[in-house]
């Protein structure tokens, strides 16, 4: 009943995107041919991180020594405030799930061309609680995996990290609230399936890291030999 449920409002969103003319996501402004989701200019301006061609950026050192990861990058810059901001906003209540997927592309395409990420097997989307999941009709962080994958040719794996304890929005918390609100909160399912791999693990938006620091921990936990690199779509630089 709730994949049926999810398939509807999958369709009834497509029928809105006939309906109505494209616009831009951030500016408004219509589409020309051949662009999508983003105007050209709008694309060009979104404020890149470039942290996938460097081992010790910003993204990673969030991390150092509190997981081990063998890289992290974020796609570009969040700031609050930012017309940028509202791609996020979008992308996780507003049902454009085809925000994740297009950005998702583009990161996926930058990735490919960084030596870092080179033998990367299989991408991880961070998961959410089933009860959200259905709330939202998707998982945002698995719309970005997707969009990865489909430039880059890396397996999705969505079925192996799982959420089982329903947790309160990191908004407005601190570090310590934040790693205590999703404390055994994930599981893992099958980890046969990552033994033995480079894993890519995908979220929305980097803050304090907490929430990545638990699936990671998870994961080296769980899966005999695997190996943990991190993405996100955005990073807010710790605030």
């Amino acid at each position: 009943m709730r994949v049926a449920i999810s398939g509807l409002r999958e369709l009834c969103r497509s029928f809105v995107h006939l309906l109505y003319p494209s616009t831009c996501a951030v500016c408004h402004e219509g589409l020309a041919v051949g662009e999508e989701v983003l105007c050209t200019a709008c694309l060009y301006d979104i404020p890149r991180t470039r942290s996938w061609n460097s081992p010790d950026n910003p993204v990673a050192k969030q991390l150092w020594g509190r997981v081990p990861v063998e890289q992290a990058c974020a796609y570009f810059y969040f700031a609050k405030g930012s017309r940028y901001q509202k791609l996020l906003h979008m992308l996780k209540y507003h049902g454009r799930r085809d925000i994740g997927v297009f950005l998702g592309q583009k990161f996926g395409q930058e990735l490919m061309g960084s030596a870092l990420y080179a033998d990367v097997d299989v991408v991880v989307p961070v998961p959410l609680h089933p009860r959200k999941q259905h709330q939202r009709g998707y998982n945002q962080s698995q719309a970005i995996a997707e969009g990865m994958a489909q430039r880059t040719g890396w397996r999705v794996e969505s079925n192996v990290l799982f959420r089982h304890r329903f947790t309160q929005t990191q908004t407005q918390k601190s570090r310590e609230e934040r790693l205590q609100n999703v404390a055994n909160a994930f599981g893992v399912r099958r980890a046969e399936h990552l033994a033995g791999r480079h894993v890519l693990l995908v979220d929305d938006v980097i803050t304090t890291g907490a929430t990545l620091e638990h699936c990671v921990q998870v994961l080296v936990e769980g899966c005999p030999d695997i190996r943990v690199s991190v993405a996100a779509l955005a990073f807010a630089g710790g605030s």
